[in-house]
């Protein structure tokens, strides 16, 4: 049996028994899928539920559906959050973005540190990436992607109950993978030429732990991609 169709609808409601797809996902129906009236599909709003429907009016620009079942997922169990330095390749950060939301890490902030040598995003293509990312991996809770903001600003508006910072200077750290498990966890990960010796004191001021993910000098997006399994597959 091949799996339904999935798209992201975010402004559907749970309790419709109809619904008007976006111009978007009916183009997608109708024109790349040529699906027609009765045909079924899979919805989710990115916030845990998952609605199969079934197509009641086929047009391209509107098309209606008929709600036939909603299944809630429950919010993931571990809140982890990547507080990760822009890249000045925005390839690799959104191959990060990518690879991050199939994982299912369930908070994406990019950091305009002092060695960054980008501060800014195309935000409405980035979350593109994480849409897109969603739904390959068929999952029911978007990620959320927040505006790149400053270390400091990052510390001082998102509190956790285990905040972490990795960076390559030397000093005493624990390896993350020996870190006890906690079901709300940030971490913050350098930019290219990693934090500076403020922004680490900053953090460690703020009582968050030193952590290293391994032996070898990894790269931001790869850095991020290690801390996401380390944090979200630890037991």
């Amino acid at each position: 049996m091949l799996a339904l169709p999935y798209f992201y609808e975010p402004t559907i409601l749970k309790g419709n028994t109809h619904f008007e797809l976006s111009e978007a996902t009916s183009k997608h129906c109708i024109q790349v899928l040529r699906m027609r009236a009765g045909e079924s599909l899979h919805l989710t709003d990115g916030v845990g539920n998952l609605y199969t429907a079934s197509i009641v009016e086929a047009d391209k620009k509107k098309t209606v559906v008929k709600i036939d079942l909603v299944v809630h997922t429950p919010a993931p169990t571990k809140n982890v959050c990547i507080a990760i330095g822009l890249l000045k390749n925005t390839g690799r950060f959104e191959w990060f973005l990518e690879k991050a939301t199939e994982m299912g890490v369930t908070k994406i902030v990019p950091l305009i540190c002092e060695r960054s040598e980008r501060s800014n995003l195309k935000q409405e293509r980035m979350q593109g990436v994480v849409v897109a990312a969603l739904i390959q991996s068929k999952q029911t809770w978007l990620p959320v992607l927040s505006e790149p903001i400053t270390v400091a600003q990052f510390i001082d508006q998102h509190p956790a109950s285990q905040g972490l910072i990795a960076y390559c200077e030397e000093g005493h750290k624990t390896a993350l993978k020996d870190i006890s498990n906690s079901s709300d966890t940030s971490i913050l990960i350098g930019p290219e030429g990693d934090f500076t010796e403020s922004e680490i004191t900053l953090a460690i001021d703020a009582k968050y732990t030193p952590v290293s993910l391994g032996e070898t000098r990894l790269r931001t997006e790869t850095a991020g991609m290690v801390a996401a399994a380390l944090l979200l597959y630890k037991n």
